[in-house]
């Protein structure tokens, strides 16, 4: 994909959100450090879901957390980040593509929100891209971490 130089606006899945709420990540310092920088530049507007946060906090209720972090990091993302949901058609395609087979209603969810509301979806989910891929769905709304640097 061609990223012009307007301002890109972007879906970030979950991944990208858990380390605002002091949760660890594999691998992400260099896409967090290109995605800040893309922010404090002006390049990029961010958006998150309510259903990414929900998924969240299942994750975090496993384990021991900082309460003052996560509060923190809550509160960065509202004043921050854009909240945004998927269209009626949005919910309704979500729904079809999980009876044909892929497990992650949220991921779904996610990805039909920024197709719905014609934004970009970043996300590390191979699994997820492939399945899009094999049902024929439209991919090019999805930036793969990867690609974080081709737009700096």
């Amino acid at each position: 994909m061609n990223y012009s130089e307007r301002r890109l606006r972007i879906l970030l899945d979950s991944t990208y959100l858990l380390p605002m709420l002091g949760v660890d990540v594999n691998d992400i310092r260099d896409v967090i450090v290109g995605l800040k920088r893309l922010y404090d530049e002006g390049k990029a507007t961010y958006y998150y879901s309510p259903y990414s946060l929900l998924e969240i906090l299942g994750k975090i209720s496993k384990s021991t957390y900082n309460e003052h972090r996560l509060k923190l990091g809550l509160t960065a993302i509202e004043e921050k980040f854009t909240k945004i949901l998927p269209t009626i058609n949005g919910y309704i395609k979500a729904l079809k593509l999980k009876t044909r087979g892929f497990r992650d209603l949220i991921d779904l969810l996610l990805y039909t929100t920024a197709e719905t509301n014609s934004i970009l979806f970043l996300t590390r989910d191979k699994e997820l891209v492939d399945f899009l891929l094999e049902q024929g769905e439209n991919t090019s709304i999805i930036l793969l971490e990867e690609q974080v640097h081709e737009i700096l």
